[in-house]
């Protein structure tokens, strides 16, 4: 007589997998096929203690993998409808983002931040039109390490209003000697929210297009 019935010669976790797979086995139902075969084993080659734990061992871990892959699905789907509504709440508001690039509004402002990395005898920021020429330089003085907040009025060099449109900004300081490049933010209007499925709800903002809720530093 064999040592398992008919169907169940190597019982084992690709089997379990497998059978899960094609016909929905469950804990009841894989149980019923280990009574079977315990009762259906040759009395003389009875089922070793190790096999038979093995076994259950085997479809335990199949069965656990399978519950957390449900609650992690669960739980993604619970922060990212969290997110989305995080994201609604910031339309018609103001938020802080990381960027080098500014929309001047007619008769605006440019309001951000300057990423100082270590304490500076000397600040400039450098706002430039698109075909990259200086019109207006700040010169923010010494500052601490930190976040520093600067307001551009949207005049050139000579109190002249530029047109409206996008102007980069470029952080200079002086750090230990040398002059370094900051990283900027900038204040942007949050005209409405795209939702992206994995990726996360993106914030569409008023003349610089999309980012992450993610990269939101500051909201006012």
């Amino acid at each position: 007589m064999p040592n398992t019935i008919t169907g169940l010669e190597g019982l084992s976790l690709s089997s379990a997998q497998d059978t899960t797979k094609s016909s929905g086995l469950g804990q009841d139902e894989f149980m019923e096929l280990m009574v079977a075969q315990l009762n259906n084993q040759d009395p003389t080659k009875p089922l070793e203690n190790a096999e038979f734990l093995s076994q259950l061992a085997q479809f335990g871990t199949v069965n656990g993998i399978t519950e957390l892959q449900s609650s992690v699905s669960s739980l993604t789907s619970s922060l990212q409808s969290n997110q989305a509504l995080q994201a609604s709440t910031l339309v018609g508001r103001t938020v802080q983002v990381p960027s080098n690039t500014a929309n001047l509004e007619a008769g605006g402002s440019v309001e951000g931040a300057v990423e100082l990395t270590g304490t500076t005898g000397e600040l400039n920021l450098l706002i430039k039109n698109s075909s990259g020429q200086v019109v207006k330089e700040l010169g923010l003085g010494a500052k601490e390490a930190g976040d520093v907040s600067f307001k551009w009025d949207g005049l050139d060099d000579s109190g002249a209003a530029v047109p409206a449109g996008q102007y980069s900004i470029v952080a200079e300081a002086a750090i230990d000697g040398e002059t370094s490049v900051m990283g900027t933010m900038v204040q942007a209007k949050v005209d409405s929210v795209t939702l992206s499925g994995a990726s996360g709800p993106l914030l569409n903002l008023a003349g610089l297009g999309s980012v992450g809720i993610g990269d939101v530093r500051q909201v006012q």
